[in-house]
Formats: C-alpha cells, sequence, structure tokens
C-alpha cells in the first residue's frame, strides 16, 4: 500500500436502523449502509486520523469500543495505512483482540487472538477455523492489502456481504464515493446530545423490550407496581419494616416512571383513554310527558 491508501471500515452485526444511534454518540461524519444480512458497515468521510494526528488503528479501536460498550453486537474494524493493516474486535466489555500484518505481508500477531475472533462471532472451530490459518503463515507473494482482502472474504462466512467497491486496502475518499451510492446509504452526523438520546430512545422502543416501555403494556405493568407498592409501603410502615418499606418504594417509583415515561414519549397528540359507559336495563329512560289534550279519556262501562 502506499501512503495514500490510508482509510478504516467499521463493520456492526446489526441492522443500520440499530446502529444508527449508537453511532451517533461517536460524533464523527460517517456514512452507513447494508452490509449483508443482519450486518451494516461504517465508513468515515473525514480523516481523523489525518486530522488528530494519531494512527488510524487507534483511532478505529477507540470507535469500536466506545461502541460495544452501549450495544450487545459485536463491532469489527479494518483498518490499514502504508506500513501496517489489520482489524480489531470489539464486542461489549470483553479484552478487544485483533491481528496486525506488516506492509509486506509478514504476519505479526498471535495466533490466539484468530481463534478469540471466530469464537466471539460464534464461527465453527472445526469448519471456519482452518481457513483463517493461512493468515497467520508466511506467504512472499502476498502483502497486507492481500491479507485483509482474503480476511474480508473469509467474513462471508459469517454473513458478512460488502457492496462492490467498498474494499478494504481502498483509498478512505474512494470508499466515500462508493458508500454514498449504495442503496439505502444514509449519513449518520451529531446534531447534539437532545437529538441523539430522542434516536437512542425510538431504537429502544423499536426493539424486543419496546411493548414494556411505551404502550398499552407499560402502562399495565407501571399500575401493577403502583397497586403492589402502595399497600406494601402502608404495612411495612405499620410494622416499622424497613426492608419491605424500601421494596415498596421501589415499586412505586418504578411504577410512576413508566407511567410518566409513556406520557411523554406519547406527546400530547395521543387521545386519552376514556371508559365506555354501558346503559343499564335497571334504568330505562322515561317516556315523554303528553300534553293534557293528548291523554285518552275515561272508557265509557257501556
Amino acid at each position: 500500500m502506499n501512503a495514500t491508501s490510508v482509510g478504516a471500515l467499521l463493520l456492526c452485526r446489526a441492522e443500520p436502523a440499530v446502529v444508527r444511534p449508537a453511532a451517533h454518540l461517536l460524533r464523527e461524519r460517517l456514512l452507513l449502509a447494508q452490509a449483508g444480512p443482519g450486518w451494516s458497515v461504517l465508513v468515515p468521510e473525514g480523516k481523523p486520523w489525518r486530522d488528530g494526528g494519531e494512527p488510524v488503528d487507534r483511532v478505529v479501536t477507540g470507535w469500536a469500543t466506545a461502541l460495544a460498550v452501549g450495544a450487545n453486537w459485536p463491532i469489527l474494524a479494518l483498518w490499514w495505512d502504508a506500513d501496517r493493516a489489520g482489524y480489531t474486535l470489539a464486542a461489549g466489555f470483553r479484552r478487544t483482540v485483533g491481528y496486525i500484518w506488516l506492509a509486506d505481508g509478514t504476519p505479526a500477531g498471535e495466533d490466539e487472538a484468530m481463534r478469540t475472533f471466530a469464537a466471539r462471532l460464534g464461527l465453527d472451530p472445526v469448519l471456519d477455523l482452518p481457513a483463517l490459518e493461512p493468515l497467520t503463515r508466511e506467504d512472499p507473494a502476498a502483502d497486507s492489502r492481500d491479507r485483509l482482502l482474503a480476511f474480508a472474504a473469509y467474513l462471508s462466512r459469517a454473513g458478512v456481504v460488502l457492496p462492490v467497491g467498498l474494499a478494504p486496502g481502498e483509498p478512505a475518499d474512494r470508499l466515500r464515493e462508493v458508500a454514498r451510492v449504495q442503496p439505502g446509504a444514509e449519513q449518520v452526523e451529531w446534531a447534539g446530545w437532545r437529538d441523539t438520546v430522542r434516536a437512542e430512545l425510538a431504537a429502544v422502543e423499536g426493539g424486543p423490550l419496546g411493548p414494556w416501555l411505551r404502550g398499552p403494556r407499560a402502562r399495565l405493568a407501571g399500575t401493577g407496581q403502583l397497586v403492589a407498592g402502595v399497600p406494601l409501603t402502608l404495612w411495612a410502615v405499620r410494622r416499622r419494616n424497613a426492608g419491605w418499606a424500601f421494596a415498596g418504594g421501589l415499586l412505586i417509583a418504578q411504577g410512576v416512571l413508566a407511567l410518566t415515561y409513556d406520557r411523554l414519549r406519547a406527546g400530547p397528540g395521543r387521545k386519552p383513554i376514556r371508559p365506555r359507559l354501558r346503559r343499564s336495563r335497571l334504568h330505562r329512560p322515561a317516556a315523554p310527558a303528553m300534553s293534557p289534550a293528548a291523554r285518552p279519556g275515561p272508557r265509557s262501562r257501556g
């Protein structure tokens, strides 16, 4: 690779709609696109490794670590410069793992990193792991770009399908142009804490926990916590039981927070739910009063 071919790609094992809120927190201009079923790719629009003076591997490793802390899906950073190329895998609070190849393709990592990488992505240790072994051996015919391209091809076993032209080793400017024309590609840019928090909440509400955070289930759960918490707290106060009083207070607090959150997130546009009134058969409407002229006269006994 030459001095101009410096760049990076961030592969996230989640759909773009899930990745978008987390990517806002990086406070960087990024392009987000699909990279296979259940995978997304983030392409930097700028060159922070040049502006900030830090090497590209350190910059993208920091991004991957920051994304992994608040996500339940792994992030794989592919990076390259004139001297080296490699990857970094971040998943939750675990220690990051990575591998490096020098410019001439010489492996400069540990074999254990490859095994850990395969295990964290859930790849088969018998069928998939042996395909990584050639990347850890000497190969005079392969430079760092060839190594990284082979590694990217290997990722197809995990479901990664990079768009055509979005290949590791390309200059950052070319990657940016290719990412912009991808179907469904969108720009991710820092828009302030308020919009970022709103986007994060919207993503959480759209997930499996959404019905329990907002909607009928959330209101039912909040009401149930209040119904259980209030009498429990009163009983604990009469018995002077601090433990049960704390438990009751916790239930009340959770119930109030659940109902408040549901109301605030619903906004003023939601129509209040009014109980339906059923007519009782025991209370029928009275017949309209009749004028004296319209009343029937007394019957004759003829």
